[in-house]
């Protein structure tokens, strides 16, 4: 049970890099400026590691939904933040819709 519990933990810290390096991606105007670059490499080096390490104990269509699902919407959640995406109440709702029906990928593994 600890091995999957640390599994999940990995994962979900996975996922949180997998938002660092899109957005670094992103500013990296096409990996063209050094710094957001190297963020980018390094993020995406963590988080890929990462999910290689939690998919030892969490099967490949949970955890790369759940990878998938806490980068973007970290991803999302962080450029509305800062502004660099509007903030409306149906983005939230259909955040929290996303996270809520990755969750439920958990609760059905059994």
């Amino acid at each position: 049970m600890e091995g999957a519990y640390m599994s999940w933990l990995i994962l979900i810290g996975s996922g949180l890099f997998e938002a660092v390096w899109a957005t670094a991606l992103s500013r990296s105007e096409g990996l063209t400026r050094l710094v957001p670059t190297l963020v980018f490499f390094a993020a995406c080096f963590t988080s890929m590691g990462g999910l290689a390490y939690a998919l030892r104990e969490i099967p490949v269509g949970t955890g790369y939904a759940v990878w998938t699902a806490v980068g973007a919407a970290t991803t999302a959640v962080w450029a509305m933040a800062t502004g660099a995406e509007p903030v409306s109440l149906v983005r939230i709702l259909l955040l929290t819709g996303l996270v809520a029906c990755v969750a439920g990928l958990k609760l059905a593994e059994g």
